[in-house]
């Protein structure tokens, strides 16, 4: 008897504008009217993914004093957008990115809840933290959380939401919660009761250390930035093993990368299309955006055609703000600096390739076979497709790529269950595995 081929889980972001959009393009849409966020959200449900994904911003990024070119459109706040497709949609999930850093677990445990009740069991909450005084400068604390306690509160936060949930018996009784904690005191009594899937799915994203951990320790899914198949692999192995200390077994968190796609009728083409793709993304204004943004330092003066800066980062610099550095800066110069030398590119053509996500590239067959790979040897679980073009940027991959996966039997012909628990094979809580 043959063993059914491990199954391919599907996501779809909806990102507002960032580095990975071509809000430029004529075929790019609103980034915040409802029929943007609608026309995603159907055409991922009528490709059968698991969920539909809205990032969060609670701060317009700011570079050199002025609001940052990809935040001069704003974002709208995620439950709100959720809670309305959860009137357009019947199964497919609805993730909101919320910050657990400036909000309170009773608040924040009743809106999801609310939204798992509105949606009959589809809601997600994509946990995130910020040590950032910046952005806090928009709240009563601002600025008030040290780096180093942010995962603390976090994982605090989300075991005081969890008892709220919890709080009420399967029969709608309520009962009292008591919660004392270091960063939260609860005493009363939660006003939402058990929700269709019991708790909303909790996602992580985070790459460090501490975030891995985070994320075996408490998370149904953790969406990361691996994209290649080596990285995916190493990231998935040390991910999954260490869900054992906490008494979990490997399918109760799935890993996800975000990726991106480009899709063309021969290799050539889908190639010529991701190149032009890239050189959309960064513009030359956007290639010194992007460069000051490492080096901290106004690069106005500089050619985008030229070589790379001779002058050395500043570490300490507050020109960008906002925004999350990737690594030490020197070092992330050396590494650029090395990258412009050995190919002879110049500061927009270095941008374009230390920057690019790794992509799926290439015709529908192709990228079929290449992402079950992925699923089948272990370097994701699924994928969280950021489209670079909004509304329409999944409208080619549902119908060109995802009947070749239902072909190989490694994607669902057919959603088999209400709940956004139920498409991830995840048991709801209070179930005996």
């Amino acid at each position: 008897m043959t063993s059914r081929p491990k199954q391919i889980h599907l996501a779809a972001h909806f990102p507002g504008v960032n580095n990975t959009t071509v809000w430029t393009d004529p075929r790019s849409r609103s980034q915040i009217d409802f029929s943007s966020f609608e026309h995603l959200a159907r055409t991922a449900e009528r490709g059968l993914f698991d969920f539909f994904f809205l990032a969060e911003g609670l701060r317009l990024r700011e570079h050199n004093g002025r609001i940052h070119d990809l935040d001069v459109v704003g974002r709208p706040e995620s439950i709100t957008v959720l809670n309305a497709l959860a009137a357009v949609t019947e199964r497919l999930g609805l993730a909101a990115t919320v910050n657990a850093t400036f909000n309170e677990p009773y608040e924040l445990a009743r809106r999801f809840a609310s939204l798992d009740h509105l949606s009959g069991g589809r809601a997600a909450w994509n946990v995130v933290t910020s040590s950032d005084a910046f952005t806090g400068e928009n709240f009563r604390r601002g600025g008030f959380l040290d780096r180093a306690d942010r995962y603390t509160r976090a994982a605090e936060f989300l075991a005081a939401a969890r008892e709220l949930w919890d709080s009420w018996t399967p029969d709608g009784t309520p009962r009292p919660v008591a919660h004392i904690g270091p960063h939260f005191t609860i005493d009363g009594e939660f006003g939402v009761e058990r929700s269709p899937q019991g708790h909303p799915v909790v996602i992580q994203a985070g790459d460090s250390d501490e975030g891995r951990e985070f994320a075996a320790s408490t998370a149904d899914i953790i969406f990361t930035r691996h994209g290649s198949l080596e990285a995916g692999r190493a990231f998935y192995a040390d991910v999954k093993r260490r869900l054992a200390r906490y008494g979990r077994a490997p399918g109760e968190l799935k890993i996800m990368p975000g990726v991106t796609l480009v899709l063309g009728d021969t290799q050539a083409d889908a190639r010529e299309r991701a190149a032009e793709i890239r050189r959309q993304q960064v513009s030359p204004q956007t290639a010194i955006l992007t460069l000051e943004q490492i080096w901290g330092v106004d690069l106005s003066g500089y050619d985008p055609d030229g070589p790379l800066p001779d002058i050395d980062p500043d570490p300490g610099s507050q020109l960008v703000q906002g925004r999350v550095r990737h690594g030490d800066p020197l070092a992330v110069a050396a590494k650029w600096r090395a990258l412009s030398e050995e190919k002879g590119l110049s500061i927009r053509q270095t941008v374009i390739e230390a920057t690019g996500r790794q992509s799926f590239i290439g015709t529908p067959e192709a990228v079929a076979a290449e992402m079950a790979e992925f699923v089948a040897t272990d370097a994701a679980d699924g994928f969280i497709l950021v489209p670079h073009l909004t509304p329409g940027g999944l409208d080619d991959f549902v119908d060109r790529v995802v009947p070749l996966l239902q072909e190989r039997g490694v994607f669902r012909t057919a959603y088999t269950g209400p709940t956004l628990r139920d498409h991830l094979g995840l048991r709801h809580p209070g179930e005996r595995g």
